[in-house]
């Protein structure tokens, strides 16, 4: 079994788990089905391919909340190309600002053949939306050996530099991850977890279902890359002159 990480990042996301009438929602992270969208556009894969879309779902899902960003509400207006009548007003939700990290676990060719995808994807990739590019690479790197949650309790922070400075006086940061429960009967597992309908089952527009998933919360712990100490005091704070500079001008 391998992990490949990938990092979502973009002045936009949105991960809508449900759509009712004019009402567009988004998740505070990203959906399972969100991500096996991405990877199967990546893929080229049709849309009425479930069999494929099988393969992909079956891969175990995680992502850690790097970024949470903004909450934002769009309203979209819209008239009929031919009779030029208004539409419906449409209430749009974003996640601005915000970074996650996602690792999907699986068999190593799977995994290998996703990751060389991502390098030169069939479709563009977005994150949630057609209008929400990524701003970084997607792709991180595939761990061969590696477990889901020592891949997300592991990987470097990957905020905004803007982002960790404003947490410079904390050598490490907790940040919540969304952990797919196995489903082999082990232990990982626990009593106390979250049910998610974001489970892909068949993206056809025809008949587009999605299916139940467990998912457990946790908290990891990480080192800040911006991590500046604090003067305690008592300390000797070193001599500044503003005007040594112009000595000799």
């Amino acid at each position: 079994m391998s992990v490949l990480a990938l990092q979502l990042a973009g002045p936009l996301q949105s991960w809508g788990a449900s759509s009712r009438f004019a009402r567009r929602t988004t998740e505070s992270a990203p959906t399972k089905s969100g991500v096996i969208g991405l990877l199967a556009s990546a893929l080229g894969l049709d849309r009425a391919d479930d069999d494929g879309l099988g393969e992909l779902a079956a891969l175990r899902f995680g992502v850690r909340i790097d970024q949470p960003g903004t909450r934002l509400r769009d309203y979209q207006t819209a008239q009929h190309f031919d009779t030029g009548e208004s539409m419906p007003l449409s209430e749009r939700f974003y996640l601005a600002d915000a970074v996650f990290v996602a690792a999907v676990e699986g068999p190593a060719p799977l995994i290998d053949k996703v990751h060389a995808a991502l390098r030169a994807p069939a479709y563009l990739p977005y994150l949630g939306r057609r209008s929400c590019p990524p701003s970084r690479p997607l792709e991180l790197a595939v761990h061969p050996a590696s477990g889901l949650d020592t891949v997300l309790a592991e990987l470097p922070w990957q905020a905004s530099s803007w982002y960790q400075q404003q947490r410079r006086h904390h050598p490490a940061v907790d940040l919540t991850a969304l952990i797919e429960a196995a489903t082999d009967g082990s232990a990982d597992a626990p009593a106390q977890a979250d049910t998610l309908r974001d489970q892909p089952l068949s993206f056809d527009p025809r008949h587009r279902r999605h299916g139940l998933r467990t998912v457990r919360t946790v908290i990891v712990t990480v080192p800040n890359p911006q991590a500046r100490p604090r003067t305690m005091p008592g300390a000797t704070v070193p001599v500044h002159d503003p005007t040594e500079h112009l000595e000799g001008v």
